[in-house]
């Protein structure tokens, strides 16, 4: 075989795998013509003042919290629909704390998400973070996008009000490389409780309120949590 025939077929063989690793990717990937008019299309394109003007309209209880990064930071002082988003540490440190500083758009997709909940009978939300604040010197009037932006959720724990504890991490039974949601999709070991997680996140998935949603099937980093995130500017979504 000359070394011309030869190096056509390593290229054919590398251009094959790596179109099978964006198949194998694209497979959780989702784009329709239809995503502007989904709520995350919506909020992800909404200004601050339109944002906080809808929040009013909601009557959702929030205080001001003009953040780096963010477009329009503000802070949960109660529930949604019943529901209390929030972090594990004691509501003395949680008060202070950036991780519960979240965008306004955020927060009218975790009210969408709370909607779901709550017939559920879901009544928190434990959460490892929101807002991560970018670095010192990130400049004052540039937006940042994901935890940077406050513009995702990792959601740790859901907490009905029996007090039965839903922890992604013990429960949830998921597998890398399998899917989320949809007619295939299933738990490893299909428990009570892995089975209430899937149909609390994958009702949420189909109401279109975040473009990312990232589980323990992702990755190993995401063993623990769901990220949830509102993505502006975009019309695709990804539940992996």
């Amino acid at each position: 075989m000359s070394r011309a025939v030869l190096a056509i077929l390593v290229v054919a063989l590398v251009g094959t795998a790596d179109a099978g690793r964006r198949r194998k990717h694209r497979r959780h990937v989702t784009s329709t013509v239809e995503a502007t008019g989904t709520a995350a299309y919506r909020y992800g394109g909404m200004s601050a003042e339109q944002c906080e003007a809808e929040l009013v309209a909601r009557e959702i209880p929030v205080t001001a919290e003009p953040s780096p990064g963010v477009l329009a930071g503000v802070r949960l002082t109660g529930p949604l629909h019943g529901v209390t988003f929030r972090t594990r540490h004691s509501k003395e440190t949680r008060a202070p704390s950036r991780w519960e500083v979240a965008d306004c758009r955020l927060v009218l997709a975790l009210d969408d998400m709370a909607a779901v909940l709550e017939p559920h009978g879901i009544v928190e939300v434990v959460h490892y973070s929101m807002y991560r604040p970018p670095s010192k010197s990130w400049p004052e009037d540039k937006l940042a996008t994901r935890h940077a932006g406050a513009l995702a959720l990792d959601a740790g724990q859901f907490i009905d009000r029996d007090g039965v504890i839903y922890d992604v991490d013990a429960d949830f039974s998921g597998r890398i490389g399998a899917r989320t949601c949809g007619p295939k999709a299933k738990p490893r070991k299909p428990t009570a409780k892995a089975l209430k997680l899937r149909a609390l996140l994958c009702e949420t998935v189909a109401r279109r309120v975040f473009n990312v949603v990232l589980t323990p099937n992702h990755d190993r980093p995401h063993k623990n949590h769901f990220h949830l995130e509102v993505t502006p500017g975009v019309t695709w979504f990804i539940v992996d």
